[in-house]
């Protein structure tokens, strides 16, 4: 049987004794990591969520307890008390390593079943069994210093705008389905049979009347929620650091971010973080990296060689620019020796595989090989290299198509590269992007759509071509990026009356969508709007990056995998008809399970 803890309170966590506290009557409390048997000793290595510390156990000094330690096993549940000893023996390799506990109190306060994985730093169990058996793989040291991590930066984020007059206030978690980007994830009401209140994709419509109602700072760390395709970066129920500020401009908000994440760095990781950060417009990102979140810790920028082959004899090269795409290309410093021809064969069908039509390509050895050389003069390919900056032992990689398409490859190659070659530094590197268009053009419907939403302030000398080119609206919108990861999204928002209408209109919304979808917040807006802007930085990919970790499951307590459900609770799952019933809903037989 489990003993009680009377008489035992803990004082002091495993991982926390020193020798300074040799001599210190001390009681720990904890998971059995080992145990030792030498015959006459017996010791227990006893961890915490702080770390571990030796138990020590004679036969000579107290046979019931030496026994009792005998009987102990992995993952069993002990409190213990004893004195502090110094080490004979010392391990270099844990920071209690100089200490043990010699013990005079043992209780077993719980027994445990062999767990089906052991409980070690570095599990080799596969993923979708340590995810069943969660609460067990959450007792590993990397997920528990990842999630003390995590919560340093959310103590650190609160600290942070209580001190600059910011207010913490909480929005509704069940509100009305306005759909803009993901699907909602719909909640039915029973009182309102047929009904659905939506679980908010963000606070965004509520955080813009609090500006309304008079409260110019406002800050939340918000449950989010999109049903979408998951991916390592993305799951569907996310934390968001979101803030909206009235009475300010872009500066102003990109300025105080740039203040939290000095001081998120300095109070979770103690680095000094340089600021103000880099900025590139959203143009620039495009054309140069291929991605509106670019990685700048390494070079090897897109380039546009259109000029240069738009006459020559190679038909996938002009027929591209005929047609109104471009040729670009990328180099690659140093990489013949690493991407032989059955190398770059691989990379042609991954570029295939991202919507490329094919990969033309230079493998400079001993002289330049490239795989259109027969379509060229050698005045043409001396043009590219000279044009592109390469020379022997480089290896140059050319797209030719539409420019979205271009673009998106050669910014995938590039990082698939950088990758291979090893050449991405360690180390931080923050991106504002700015200058967003503010239409992006639906490739399927061929319709202007907002590329952040509706509400978004356009730069005010692009106002004048709302109605003739809209391509030409520059939105007063900002990302924040990280090493080539988007953490933020935030703009200044459209307070005037007038304006929106427009908007709306250049947008083709109908009055009884715009009723339908914004009514509520357009009302409010009739009523004195201060300018205000803000932001959502998400904190699960903060924690990520800062954890160097390769999942946001890594810093998720309990996640869902890609299929968008949670292993060990078996979530989703079937209700009964009584409760469907109750909701007035009827589950219709899924066509593929027929």
């Amino acid at each position: 049987m489990a003993e009680f803890m009377t008489g035992l309170k803990r004082t002091h966590y495993c991982g926390d004794l020193r020798v300074s506290d040799v001599g210190k009557e001390v009681t720990v409390c904890g998971w059995v990591q080992r145990a030792r048997d030498l015959g006459q000793l017996i010791f227990i290595d006893l961890r915490d969520r702080t770390g571990i510390v030796q138990l020590a156990f004679n036969d000579t000094t107290d046979r019931e307890i030496f026994e009792k330690a005998f009987s102990c096993r992995s993952e069993f549940v002990l409190a213990a008390r004893g004195t502090v000893c110094e080490r004979s023996a010392k391990n270099p390799d844990i920071p209690t390593g100089d200490i043990e506990i010699t013990v005079t109190d043992l209780r077993v306060l719980s027994k445990a079943q062999t767990p089906p994985f052991e409980i070690i730093d570095d599990c080799k169990t596969g993923e979708d069994v340590r995810l069943k058996y969660r609460y067990l793989d959450l007792r590993r040291r990397p997920l528990q210093q990842n999630l003390m991590l995590r919560s340093k930066l959310t103590k650190a984020a609160r600290d942070y705008f209580a001190e600059n007059g910011f207010i913490e206030i909480e929005t509704p978690m069940m509100i009305k389905s306005t759909p803009e980007g993901a699907r909602d994830y719909l909640v039915p009401s029973r009182i309102h049979n047929g009904k659905f209140y939506a679980l908010p994709q963000s606070p965004q419509i509520y955080k813009q009347l609090l500006m309304v109602a008079g409260f110019d700072r406002y800050i939340q760390l918000a449950r989010c929620f999109r049903d979408e395709d998951l991916r390592a970066d993305r799951q569907p129920e996310f934390t968001q650091i979101d803030m909206e500020l009235s009475f300010v401009d872009v500066e102003d908000i990109l300025e105080i971010n740039e203040g939290l994440f000095k001081r998120l760095f300095m109070d979770v990781l103690g680095k000094d973080l340089p600021t103000p950060f880099e900025r590139m417009t959203y143009a620039d990102a495009m054309n140069n990296y291929g991605s509106d979140k670019p990685d700048i810790r390494f070079d090897m920028k897109i380039q546009d060689i259109s000029d240069l082959v738009r006459g020559c004899g190679f038909g996938v090269f002009t027929g591209a620019i005929e047609n109104g795409g471009s040729v670009r290309a990328i180099v690659a410093k140093n990489a013949a020796s690493v991407y032989t021809r059955k190398e770059i064969d691989k990379l042609t069908e991954y570029a295939k595989g991202i919507g490329a039509k094919g990969l033309a390509y230079v493998r400079w050895v001993d002289e330049p090989n490239a795989s259109f050389k027969k379509f060229m003069t050698e005045d043409e390919l001396s043009a590219i290299y000279e044009r592109l900056g390469a020379e022997k032992g480089d290896v140059i990689l050319i797209v030719a198509d539409k420019n979205s398409t271009v673009l998106s490859t050669l910014g995938a190659l590039r990082l698939t590269v950088a990758k291979r070659l090893d050449i991405i530094p360690d180390e931080y590197r923050f991106l504002w992007i700015v200058d967003f268009p503010f239409f992006e053009k639906d490739e399927e419907s061929g319709e202007w759509v907002a590329m952040h939403h509706p509400f978004t302030m356009p730069k005010e000398d692009c106002i004048q071509y709302l109605d003739t080119d809209p391509s030409k609206v520059i939105a007063k919108a900002y990302d924040l990026t990280l090493n080539g990861v988007e953490l933020s999204s935030g703009s200044m928002r459209i307070t005037d009356y007038e304006l929106q209408q427009k908007m709306f209109r250049a947008l083709k919304l109908t009055d009884e969508e715009i009723e339908a979808k914004f009514g509520f917040l357009v009302e409010a807006y009739k009523y004195g709007a201060p300018p205000h802007g803000g932001m959502g930085i998400g904190l699960d990919r903060v924690a990520m990056l800062l954890c160097g970790a390769d999942s946001l499951r890594d810093v998720t307590a309990f996640p869902k995998v890609q299929n968008a459900s949670e292993l060990m609770s078996s979530c989703p799952s079937p209700v009964d008809r009584e409760s469907l019933d109750v909701l007035g809903i009827a589950v219709k037989a899924d066509s593929s399970d027929e």
